[in-house]
């Protein structure tokens, strides 16, 4: 006699049958740790393929919920401000001042052999970060 289970959404599930999906892990190195203060607890910051070029200083934030480019990435891409297209909702900084944006541009960010299309809110305001990444993205990748 076979039993079929359901799972938590309601479909069967057989556990004879069932396969554990495996994810590689991210993992960081001994050289990754140089100069952080351990237990580790400071941002994310990584080097990410966008626009085919690998961009340093971009801020993994989980708590944001859009993609921003800041300045110096925008000029470093060689963009132009007819690329934009129109993006008319302001957003409140790090410092909680209202920054209105210059626009919008969709870009490829490659992770691994995967490439992302992600709408970028293009700024004009002084950040540490070349760019933020954010949930949007972050759910894209999985």
């Amino acid at each position: 006699m076979s039993v079929a289970r359901l799972s938590v959404d309601g479909s069967s599930f057989d556990p004879k049958r069932s396969r554990m999906e495996v994810r590689q892990a991210l993992n960081f190195l001994g050289e990754d740790k140089v100069r952080t203060l351990q237990p580790y607890d400071d941002a994310l910051v990584v080097t990410l393929k966008i626009g085919g070029y690998d961009v340093k200083r971009v801020l993994v934030d989980q708590g944001s919920g859009t993609e921003i480019m800041y300045p110096d990435l925008f000029k470093g891409l060689k963009l132009r401000f007819e690329d934009l297209t129109c993006s008319d909702s302001p957003l409140i900084g790090f410092d909680e001042k209202i920054i209105f944006p210059k626009g919008q541009i969709r870009l490829p960010i490659q992770i691994r052999t995967k490439v992302i299309k992600v709408n970028f809110i293009v700024v004009d305001a002084y950040s540490p970060y070349t760019a933020i990444v954010a949930r949007p993205w972050l759910h894209a990748c999985t």
